[in-house]
């Protein structure tokens, strides 16, 4: 599907509409009401030399082709209701769908390669096969580790890229996006929006050129789709859709239907699930089986805490809750971060950056917060036992390996 042929959105719409329309502006006029979803992986075209100029234009500029889809590697008109409605709520000029997050980092990544711009800047913590991916150097890249501060510092005259997660994954650390931004000067700040949606923060608005999703996570929301996005300007993803194309990272129709479907209730979602996450986070504070919470000021679903005693043994007491991996379901799910989502980090730059033995990552869910207080509070208990004389206060000493650049958040209400 041409997304030019879908009709002019409003200039300003609130956020809440925008997930309930945006990408389904034409549906009424076709006499439809539920997106339609199309599975085809070819075209038929009975012109072949306008299929040609088609082809020639894509591979000059990367713009989608006009008229009747061509070939599902080249795009797909559920996928492409995806992409235009994900823009709409991130504010961009537009977006390219893949079929993982990491693909998404990864076209990102070719793509300023390709023009030989190797050398990457970033921000710890990121999500562990981010952070993986860059310092592996498996695409041919060259990172330099920093902190916001020294942004302007690292940059070299073969910098193509600026990444930066916030909140971050795991530790929920903060980042003022705006000041990284004017860091970055002409080079393009990629910031991970995964956490944090565009209904709480919209970092193009802030000056990130690339918006990155997990949409995984909160865009799908259910767990049950997996998926990537880039919300940027048009001139940029016309370099990603031919990354794409030539790659294969494609995201199937289905998938592109799913969180379409998913993006209507993102709002509403997203501040319960918060508004839960909030109160948990509170709770947890006062808790003296717990050394440390993290949970950030623009509020969010996602905790992140430190016990006084063994972390694994909360994992294994959990019932109600799902010790898994991932995050931003409807269901709420705790993960010990450096057993699994940041294990490929080396274990120095880990704990550096805040990712400590003792950290557990809490995904809240939309289940009664009476209901996960009690399945938290009977998994703690252990810990209580455990800890011994140590769990007496919530601001007793940090556990010996928390590091000392680490700070605890308190909670605050969402916005």
């Amino acid at each position: 599907m041409d997304t030019t042929s879908l009709p002019s959105s409003p200039a300003r719409r609130a956020l809440d509409t925008e997930a309930v329309h945006a990408g389904r502006d034409d549906l009424a006029r076709q006499g439809l009401h539920a997106p339609p979803i199309d599975l085809s992986t070819t075209y038929p075209s009975y012109d072949s030399r306008g299929e040609a100029a088609r082809i020639d234009a894509f591979a000059t500029t990367g713009a989608e082709p006009d008229g009747p889809p061509v070939y599902g590697r080249l795009g797909n008109p559920t996928v492409a209701r995806f992409e235009t409605a994900l823009a709409r709520l991130e504010g961009t000029d537009t977006a390219v769908a893949f079929a993982s997050g990491m693909a998404a980092l990864t076209a990102v990544l070719l793509a300023r390669a390709s023009t030989g711009l190797r050398h990457v800047v970033a921000v710890r913590p990121l999500y562990g096969c981010s952070d993986h991916l860059l310092t592996a150097g498996l695409l041919g890249s060259e990172v330099t580790w920093t902190d916001p501060a020294g942004i302007a510092d690292a940059l070299r005259p073969d910098t193509g890229l600026v990444v930066v997660e916030s909140p971050a994954n795991p530790t929920l650390a903060e980042l003022d996006m705006r000041a990284i931004a004017h860091s970055c000067g002409s080079v393009p700040l990629l910031a991970d929006n995964t956490f944090a949606t565009p209904v709480l923060q919209r970092p193009a608005e802030h000056g990130a050129r690339l918006v990155l999703h997990s949409a995984t996570k909160y865009l799908g929301g259910h767990g049950d789709v997996m998926a990537g996005v880039v919300a940027c300007d048009e001139e940029f993803a016309g370099r990603l859709r031919q990354i794409r194309f030539a790659t294969g990272g494609v995201l199937h129709p289905l998938a592109g239907y799913l969180l379409l479907r998913g993006l209507a209730t993102l709002p509403i979602r997203v501040r319960a699930a918060s508004a839960t996450a909030a109160e948990l986070a509170r709770r947890l504070t006062a808790d003296p089986r717990v050394a440390h919470v993290h949970y950030p000021r623009i509020g969010g679903a996602m905790i992140a805490f430190e016990t006084y005693g063994d972390p694994h043994e909360v994992i294994a007491a959990v019932r109600l809750i799902t010790p898994a991996v991932s995050l931003g379901s409807v269901d709420s799910l705790i993960q010990h971060p450096a057993s699994i989502s940041h294990r490929v980090v080396e274990e120095t730059d880990r704990r550096g950056a805040g990712v400590s033995d003792r950290l557990l990552r809490l995904s809240v869910g939309l289940e009664d917060v009476e209901d996960l207080w009690a399945d938290l509070d009977r998994a703690l208990a252990p810990v209580l036992r455990g800890a011994g004389n140590c769990a007496t206060s919530h601001n007793s000493p940090a556990p010996a390996d928390e590091p000392a650049t680490a700070t605890a958040l308190r909670p605050s209400r969402t916005r």
